[in-house]
């Protein structure tokens, strides 16, 4: 049986190639994007904002933006997501440093709750807010992903008790009151006010201390 030769064979077709528009490749259209649609969003709130309007915060056309995302729950999803792994990396910084004592552990977990709050305020109010408005398949993946916090900062806390250097009766209650406190910054912290971040994270990691029951 002949062997069917190179010349014979179905030629091998080439997929479309999608190019970047112009206008994001010049100009970094994915940040111009995600502040534009952080800031209209924080305005006019997740029904309020239109996706042209987006657009043209970010000094776009409508198929610059749609090259990125399909619309607005996409985009949403996005900046959500963004605001989540930049706190989730700025506690694994924080733990790294830390190193192996519970105390110093807490305190800095709670140091790196605190300072993203303050520093991504308008994102932490976004997600307080809007994340009602997620699709509920988009809505169940970002939950599972913000969960991990407690999770994790739970994993503290038994480490301190197992150790003697926490001697809280009550960890689950101790977990959802540090992290409530901490997350509760976003929704009354003044930065123009009398009381200066480091401050005010040295009164939060006291008060996390004191409902752990620290033992030095």
């Amino acid at each position: 049986m002949a062997t069917r030769g190179t010349a014979d064979a179905e030629p091998v077709r080439k997929q479309p190639v999608r190019k970047q528009p112009a206008a994001v490749t010049r100009g970094g259209g994915l940040a111009a994007i995600m502040g534009a649609a952080r800031e209209i969003f924080a305005e006019r709130g997740y029904h309020g904002a239109s996706i042209r309007d987006i657009a043209k915060g970010a000094g776009l056309s409508l198929s610059a933006l749609y090259y990125y995302y399909d619309g607005k729950q996409e985009l949403l999803h996005a900046l959500l997501e963004d605001a989540l792994a930049d706190c989730f990396h700025g506690c694994q910084v924080a733990l790294r440093a830390a190193g192996d004592d519970p105390a110093a552990r807490l305190g800095a977990f709670v140091r790196a709750i605190v300072e993203y709050r303050v520093r991504r305020q308008v994102d932490s109010l976004l997600a307080l807010r809007e994340i009602r408005n997620l699709e509920p398949e988009l809505l169940e993946r970002f939950v599972e992903r913000r969960d991990a916090l407690p999770r994790l900062l739970r994993e503290i806390i038994d480490d301190g008790v197992a150790r003697g250097a926490f001697v809280t009766p009550y960890p689950d209650e101790a977990q959802r009151a540090i992290l409530g406190m901490c997350n509760a910054v976003a929704q009354w912290y003044q930065p123009s006010g009398d009381l200066g971040v480091n401050d005010l994270v040295d009164r939060y990691i006291h008060l996390s201390l004191t409902l752990v029951q620290h033992r030095p």
